[in-house]
Order: C-alpha cells, then sequence, then structure tokens
C-alpha cells in the first residue's frame, strides 16, 4: 500500500501529529496521545491504535500491558491537515491509565480541577503496579 496519504499529515518539528482516541459507539473522547509516521502506518495496517510514546521515546500499542486494546472504526484528518481523530471500539471500556473511561475526567469548579467520573478499575490490578 502506498504511503502517499502519510505526506498530507503536517507533522510538528519532533515529526509527531496529535491523535484524539473517541469511542465510536458514544462519541466521547477518550483520551489524547502522539503518532509519528510509522506508528499511524501501523495503525492503519493492524487495524488498533498505536501511539508514539514521548515518555519513552518508542512505539506504544495502547492495551499491550492492559489489555485495554482500541480497536480502529474509522480515521479522520482535520481541516488544517495537523490533527487525526481515531474512531475506536475501546475494549475492556477503560482508556486512560488511572483505571477510567477517559484521560478527560477533570472539571473546573470553583477555581479548581476537581474528579468526577469514578476509577473503573484500579491500575494496580491494569498494570501489575502504580502506574
Amino acid at each position: 500500500m502506498s504511503e502517499t496519504w502519510l505526506d498530507e499529515i503536517k507533522w510538528n518539528a519532533d515529526g509527531l501529529v496529535p491523535a484524539i482516541a473517541q469511542d465510536a459507539a458514544s462519541g466521547r473522547v477518550l483520551m489524547l496521545a502522539w503518532m509519528n509516521r510509522e506508528s499511524l502506518a501501523l495503525t492503519v495496517q493492524e487495524g488498533r491504535a498505536i501511539y508514539w510514546s514521548r515518555s519513552r521515546g518508542k512505539l506504544w500499542r495502547k492495551g499491550e500491558e492492559s489489555g485495554n486494546v482500541q480497536r480502529l472504526r474509522d480515521l479522520r484528518l482535520d481541516c488544517d491537515n495537523d490533527v487525526v481523530l481515531l474512531s475506536v471500539e475501546q475494549v475492556g471500556g477503560i482508556a486512560c491509565h488511572t483505571g477510567r473511561e477517559s484521560c478527560f475526567y477533570k472539571q473546573y469548579r470553583d477555581g479548581g480541577w476537581t474528579a468526577v467520573e469514578a476509577v473503573l478499575k484500579d491500575p494496580a490490578a491494569l498494570y501489575g503496579k502504580q502506574p
């Protein structure tokens, strides 16, 4: 398969593009991560979300430790060609390393951030240790 479609993306100076993962069924935003050219190509090839971990400096197959894989259902590019949107089936219903459905579980209230969603599964149980 030709990879010229990857050339249309405006990669940042580090060769990355922000990737928003959205639940295909509910439309809920689950998380934001980063992808490089290789991770995006592999995501399409394998049909599952594969990101670039900036902290680890390597490819990160979502769910490789927790089992909470994101199966790709649709892939979109925004109007400026600098953000990708992955519509995914979130296996296990947990996208966040904190054990919540979404990484966006903090809400601004009264001058500060408040966690407004429950932990669905203890991170220690997901990863075998505290993340």
